[in-house]
């Protein structure tokens, strides 16, 4: 079937095919009567005010629409006196509340400072336990030493040889203790206190006053501060009291 031509569309001076093929308009490259041809105004015109033009046109798109002013009315105050009284209540509960807790913050902030100071009391009297156990054991170490030392009479030089050897043994063992706090006690000459010293013997004698300790049967030891060990004492007593053959002896066992 064969198509019906269109005809030509006068439009001023040029003429204008109504319609032409689809191939024929892809196939054709713009020319410069085109670009500049009355029909496209904006090729006419300058850079600058297509630019312009450009800007406006964006500028419009993009500024929000100005909404109307809202007028918001204040809250009127509750006015009648329920409401009022309400209020009150509530403002009293809450206040209620707000000392309940601060009385319940004030009581478990107090029982974890004693609970605080509880163990740390406990830590330091476990600690204390267990140092004196310990130590209690190397005692008798160190009296035996110190029986050796005062007992034993070197006859030789093989003999003397092996009594520096246990006691240099001896003074190693005396630091150790040292360091970790123990320390001898010295009651020769001083008043005999039960606190410190435990009396086994009493010895009438006119050099020393009633209740000085003569001398020292074992050796008593301060851990820190603490007794480690009481001393094992002998104790001067007035001559006209006790006489000679009534010197009271004790049993020199330790507590």
């Amino acid at each position: 079937m064969s198509e019906t031509p269109q005809q030509p569309t006068n439009l001023g001076d040029e003429t204008i095919p109504s319609q032409l093929p689809l191939d024929s308009l892809e196939s054709q490259p713009p020319t410069l009567a085109t670009v500049g041809s009355p029909t496209n105004p904006a090729a006419n015109s300058t850079p600058d005010a297509a630019d312009a033009e450009v800007a406006t046109n964006v500028e419009a798109a993009t500024t929000p629409p100005q909404m109307p002013p809202v007028n918001v009315e204040p809250e009127t105050a509750p006015t009648s006196q329920s409401e009022l009284q309400a209020l009150t209540a509530k403002l009293t509960e809450i206040s209620n509340q707000r000392d309940a807790f601060q009385s319940q913050y004030l009581r478990i902030a107090a029982d974890f400072d004693n609970f605080r100071k509880r163990s740390s009391k406990e830590k330091e009297e476990t600690e204390f336990r267990t140092k004196r156990a310990t130590i209690m054991e190397l005692l008798s170490v160190v009296d035996n030493f110190e029986r050796a030392r005062t007992q034993i009479k070197p006859q030789n030089d093989g003999e003397l040889g092996i009594h520096k050897s246990y006691q240099g043994v001896y003074k190693q063992l005396v630091e150790s203790l040292k360091r970790l706090g123990v320390s001898p006690m010295r009651p020769e000459g001083q008043q005999f206190d039960p606190n410190l010293h435990e009396a086994v013997m009493r010895q009438p004698t006119e050099e020393h006053p009633e209740g000085t300790v003569m001398e020292e049967l074992q050796r008593g030891y301060y851990l820190g501060e603490q007794i480690l060990r009481h001393s094992l004492v002998k104790v001067a007593a007035p001559p006209e009291q006790l006489s000679a053959e009534d010197v009271s002896t004790f049993d020199t066992t330790d507590k």
